[in-house]
């Protein structure tokens, strides 16, 4: 009977260990479920936001994610938008592309420049990623009834994740595009450490994914601006939130070494990079989208950036509007809408604070990466709350009625 009694208590430890690690795991789930910006009370600008504070507010835009992680040293993905519905090709719609400094390997951008028209989604990946993910979307494109035999201009955006992800092995591959492209839909969108956000920085904390919105009220228009950004912003900057200096009082900083002892740093400060994708449906042409691109630099410059020597920093604007979407051939003047020029300012106040938001939501939903030897920390989240108390920056909304939209 001994031996069965052995078995039994053997047994009956064993199911408790199971239980506390799988305890422990739990808390662990629950411990890592960080929020958002405004759930903190961290509330930037005045407009409000859509119904999910996401890009997918704009209607006909969707987000997908394929998230790409093999310990120890690969940590990355792809994220794809979907910039409207329909066969893009045949009814390209109205977009743009900014560059604040054009350190980037981004695909696709000649050709939009010259004609101001998307005709693909939008892909967002690592630095050494952007030739794999340009040829396997047009594989996959390609493939979609209707297609014939033509030339696609896939557009591609990236940032550099290398701290953390190991991009000369040609992590991702065109499972993952496919995954990306093929998940995408409506509604909340996954933000942090997710897709092409799994590996990145920002301002020396953990960055990734994040993503914003705001609904012009009826009198303004009633549109909807939705932005997006693949947030990697390195050590060259400082981090402010609504005005507070919260990289200082964290004590990360930009040059904090030359600064504290006059000394060069060894190790030589990278520029970081950022992608921002800008949705609206509002009737823009893409003369009056490369003006609204240029305004989401506002919104990133307000978090502390200051778009380094090596950052790449790229904004792609697009109309979802059907008044201004257009065939992609006709041998008669094709009519459109558009707004004028007169109309843009509340477009630009939305641009620029839903940037704005976007960045501190990839901050502040990011969890911590290790990988390659080194780790990227997720924003400490009571400790910047105590900060932004201190620095009286939250729940501003409430100081504004709320009105009518």
């Amino acid at each position: 009977m001994k031996p069965i009694q052995h078995s039994s208590r053997l047994k009956a430890l064993l199911a408790m260990v199971i239980t506390l690690l799988f305890i422990g795991s739990i808390q662990s789930e629950i411990k890592e479920k960080r929020p958002r910006a405004r759930d903190i009370g961290l509330v930037v600008g005045t407009m409000q936001t859509g119904k999910y504070n996401a890009i997918t507010d704009v209607e006909g835009v969707l987000v997908g994610h394929s998230t790409v992680i093999i310990e120890p040293n690969i940590h990355t993905g792809v994220t794809a938008i979907i910039p409207a519905s329909g066969n893009l090709y045949k009814n390209p719609i109205p977009g743009w592309i900014h560059a604040g400094n054009g350190y980037g390997k981004s695909v696709g951008i000649s050709q939009i420049k010259e004609f101001g028209e998307i005709e693909t989604p939008i892909l967002l990946t690592c630095t050494l990623c952007v030739w794999t993910a340009a040829n396997a979307m047009v594989d996959y494109l390609l493939e979609q009834p209707g297609e014939g035999e033509h030339t696609i201009n896939p557009l591609v955006g990236e940032t550099n994740d290398s701290i953390v992800n190991d991009m000369w092995a040609h992590p991702v591959t065109a499972k993952h595009v496919r995954q990306a492209i093929q998940s995408a839909t409506n509604g909340p969108v996954a933000e942090g450490s997710v897709g092409a956000g799994t590996g990145t920085q920002t301002y020396h904390w953990k960055g990734g994914i994040g993503t914003s919105s705001r609904v012009l009220p009826k009198s303004l228009g009633g549109y909807t601006v939705g932005v997006l950004v693949q947030s990697n912003l390195l050590a060259g900057a400082t981090l402010r939130m609504n005005g507070a200096p919260v990289g200082r009082e964290l004590g990360k900083y930009a040059y904090k070494k030359e600064l504290e002892e006059d000394k060069k740093n060894d190790e030589a400060v990278r520029g970081g990079s950022i992608m921002i994708v800008v949705a609206t449906d509002a009737p823009l042409d893409s003369r009056n989208l490369e003006r609204l691109a240029t305004r989401a630099l506002m919104g990133l410059a307000r978090t502390g950036s200051v778009a380094e020597n090596g950052s790449g920093d790229y904004v792609i604007a697009f109309s979802t509007a059907k008044k201004v979407r257009r065939v992609r051939a006709s041998i008669k003047p094709w009519p459109t809408e558009s707004l004028l020029p007169s109309s843009m300012s509340p477009l630009f106040t939305a641009t620029v604070e839903a940037t704005q938001e976007a960045i501190y939501n990839a901050l502040f939903k990011a969890t911590t990466i290790q990988g390659r030897g080194n780790k990227l920390d997720a924003l400490p989240i009571d400790e910047t709350i105590k900060i932004l108390e201190k620095y009286n920056v939250l729940n501003w909304d409430k100081t504004i009625p709320p009105g009518k939209h």
